[in-house]
């Protein structure tokens, strides 16, 4: 399953690539929604033009976001597991998730081998969140520059069948701040509490109930260089910076798209991992 996804997203990625860089044909976005639309409803342009499809998403995601903005309506749930379980059951036309979720979650082999993705609406990084002004970001940049400089993010990478996602890790340097550094109070504290939600490949439960995937495995490399231990805590995402910011959490690790919201919110990593909101469908 981990190469059937390495595969799916370096397809697809390769796909993107192609259709945004060629600019003579005059496609816009919302047309290419209106083809996978058709596509859901049978094939026929007409019947989609004037269907009324609607799409799961999860509250306060980048898959919420692009259907707001292209005027889509939506059934909003509160995970991208939920989102696609409405697929599946018929109770939404579709779904937009995560294309890395979608590799791992559907089509041969997986949970939902009869759901298939049409179309890539966006393309979008992954990135840490981190309370604001922390400098814990910092070191964190640091910890993945070293990681993929000895190849042990790739590695780990492999392990879930992200490795076609990873972005390169440029050379970073830990910058302590001079006062209320983060990266102290962890260390005094003995924890490095994660936020996250149930999102696989990136983070959730093996058959033990261990929380495993890139994420989780990436943000205990962290935790190991601070010398503490790693605490993975499910939050409401829609919650996220509040969390940060009460110190409930110290960091949200979790297949986050930096969005400008969320790096004006938050003291964010460099990018890490490549990403797309693509819309789910029934397989014909």
């Amino acid at each position: 399953m981990k190469k059937k996804m390495a595969m799916l997203l370096m397809v697809s990625m390769t796909l993107c690539g192609v259709l945004t860089g060629c600019g003579g044909s005059g496609e816009t976005a919302s047309e290419t929604s209106a083809d996978v639309s058709a596509e859901a409803s049978g094939g026929s342009e007409e019947a989609a033009a004037s269907s009324d499809l609607v799409y799961a998403v999860e509250t306060g995601s980048a898959g919420e976001a692009a259907a707001q903005e292209k005027g889509f309506k939506t059934n909003v749930v509160a995970s991208q597991a939920d989102a696609l379980m409405e697929v599946a059951s018929g109770t939404s036309d579709a779904a937009i998730i995560d294309l890395l979720m979608a590799g791992a979650m559907i089509g041969e082999g997986t949970s939902y081998p009869n759901l298939t993705h049409t179309d890539e609406l966006t393309t979008e990084e992954y990135g840490v969140g981190c309370r604001k002004g922390s400098d814990l970001a910092s070191y964190i940049n640091s910890v993945l520059a070293e990681s993929y400089a000895d190849g042990s993010m790739q590695e780990i990478a492999e392990t879930y069948g992200v490795q076609e996602a990873l972005v390169e890790q440029k050379a970073a340097e830990f910058t302590a701040s001079a006062s209320d550094s983060d990266v102290e109070y962890i260390q005094g504290k003995g924890t490095l509490i994660v936020g996250i939600t149930e999102f696989e490949p990136m983070d959730y439960k093996d058959a033990s109930g261990e929380w495993i995937g890139f994420d989780a495995d990436m943000a205990r490399v962290v935790a190991d260089k601070l010398g503490v231990k790693a605490e993975f805590v499910v939050i409401d995402w829609d919650n996220k910076i509040m969390e940060l910011d009460s110190k409930n959490i110290d960091v949200v690790w979790n297949g986050m798209t930096l969005t400008n919201e969320v790096t004006s919110a938050m003291e964010c990593t460099g990018a890490y991992c490549n990403n797309a909101q693509v819309v789910v469908v029934p397989s014909k």
